[in-house]
């Protein structure tokens, strides 16, 4: 018997979650499930009865990962009588019964379509006391109409389809999550307005190719007017969205973005290279001369719109000078940021078997470059900002050495991070959710600094979010304090 049991209380959960925002989506669901199911989740420090973990497929080194905390959680198992493990995600989609072959302790194993089915999953396994596998080839349940538990108050992620329906060489995912399912336009904007209703005031829409939303009933510019019907709610201060596909990005999203005041001034834009000929071969249905002509609509409509890519560096086939076209496109794009990753062969995708895969030291002389002239280009856009005022949300957990440095940290309205001094009297001082002005006085490559107080502070229905969750945790936790965010002196 579990500590839980034997003290007659709820078994305890923990969510490990790997992977991209789809995957982060998918956890807050696992943990709704769990609360709903009767669980609650583990104390910090706490052992907890339940351990799930959330995979990916995509990322490098996934399957070491994996296999390295399963291996962890086998000798916590074996001095924590009755404690469960599942795996669940991409990687489990993938491997099905390889991960019970390599790792036997392991209780459930169950599939990105299929989420919903965890909690009866577990019980059937304790009560049999043998392992379950379920994996669907199809999705069961949209995701968010499974119960939620959000990390935030104040903001929140929205899934409006789920899948893909394009043939990316280096990528895996149509195969795991299976082919585009879109949510009808009226349930999405229930769920936001049942949302706002509850504190929060900042939404991200969330699809495989966010923009391609629509094509499963139909309507070409269904992206756009969901945006606009987004700018209609009242109370949702923000709106963005990720990630969007190049080769279908249309004017019409454009414009909804540039006329809908809520809709934030930044875009995600995946480039993955500027070779023409790499694009091509990682059947990316654009070219750079298409990218490039986007974002230049973009500015024309947003001058200053804070925009961000991917890019994978060393594709099979790459050369040197497929590489400078990278750079040559990064230049004239002007990224305030980039998520930059070195190609690794992922099983199952056409890429994998793909001639001249390039040297793992040339990919890593190639990636360090791309990362200096990105950092050197975003740290160039940022000191434009000196001497501006920009509203920014504050956020829990953004910034690590707040306390050490008299700071709140949030986002401007173009998402870019601001760490922002901040008074010492609560009474004065922002709550998670807040939003206020504040001059930036330093810009630094993946940040900007407002050392000279804030201005303007409004006390938003966010913030009374946070603030009400907070007391209940309290409640829930006597002689814990959870009161403001407390800040060290210097």
């Amino acid at each position: 018997m579990t500590t839980s049991e034997t003290a007659n209380q709820p078994r305890t959960y923990e969510v490990r979650t790997y992977g991209c925002q789809m995957n982060v989506h998918d956890s807050e669901r696992i943990q709704g499930l769990l609360d709903s199911a009767g669980y609650r989740p583990a104390d910090k420090g706490e052992p907890a009865d339940v351990v799930v973990i959330n995979t990916c497929a995509v990322r490098e080194n996934a399957d070491n990962r994996l296999y390295g905390n399963l291996g962890h959680l086998a000798g916590t198992k074996r001095q924590q009588p009755g404690m469960q493990i599942a795996v669940g995600g991409c990687m489990a989609q993938k491997d099905r019964q390889t991960v019970l072959d390599k790792a036997p302790w392991v209780d459930v194993v169950f599939g990105t379509n299929n989420v919903g089915s965890l909690p009866a999953l577990l019980e059937r396994a304790r009560v049999l006391d043998e392992a379950q596998l379920e994996i669907k080839e199809s999705l069961e349940t949209f995701p968010s109409n499974l119960p939620t538990r959000r990390d935030s108050a104040y903001a929140a992620w929205v899934s409006i389809s789920v899948g893909c329906n394009n043939t990316c060489t280096f990528c895996i995912v149509p195969a795991l999550r299976g082919k585009e399912t879109d949510r009808r336009p009226g349930d999405i904007l229930r769920e936001i307005e049942a949302l706002v209703a509850e504190g929060v005031q900042e939404i991200t829409l969330l699809g495989q190719n966010v923009n391609t939303y629509g094509v499963e009933f139909g309507d070409r510019q269904a992206f756009s007017k969901l945006l606009r019907s987004c700018g209609q709610i009242d109370g949702l201060e923000r709106v963005r969205f990720t990630s969007p596909h190049p080769a279908a990005f249309t004017d019409d999203v454009i414009d909804a973005m540039a006329e809908t005041p809520n809709v934030m001034p930044q875009l995600h834009m995946p480039l993955q290279s500027g070779s023409d000929r790499i694009l091509k071969e990682m059947r990316r249905s654009y070219r750079s001369e298409k990218y490039l002509g986007i974002l230049e609509r973009v500015r024309a409509a947003m001058p200053r719109a804070a925009i961000t890519t991917d890019i994978i560096v060393g594709f099979p086939g790459e050369t040197e000078a497929d590489f400078a076209e990278t750079l040559v496109v990064v230049e004239q794009a002007r990224f305030s940021a980039a998520f930059t990753f070195q190609y690794s062969i992922r099983p199952g995708t056409p890429a994998a078997t793909m001639p001249d895969q390039v040297p793992k030291a040339q990919v890593q002389e190639r990636y360090l470059r791309l990362v200096d002239r990105v950092d050197a280009i975003a740290w160039e856009e940022n000191k434009s900002f000196v001497g501006e005022a920009v509203e920014v949300m504050f956020a829990d957990n953004e910034g690590r050495k707040d306390e050490l440095t008299n700071r709140m940290s949030g986002r401007a309205r173009d998402n870019r991070l601001v760490h922002v001094a901040v008074p010492d009297d609560p009474g004065l001082r922002p709550r998670p959710g807040d939003i206020a002005e504040a001059v930036v006085d330093y810009a630094a490559p993946h940040h900007l600094n407002a050392d000279g107080g804030i201005a303007n502070l409004r006390r938003t229905r966010g913030g009374d979010a946070w603030e009400a969750r907070r007391a209940r945790a309290a409640e829930s936790s006597p002689g814990v304090s959870l009161g403001m965010p407390t800040l060290r002196t210097r």
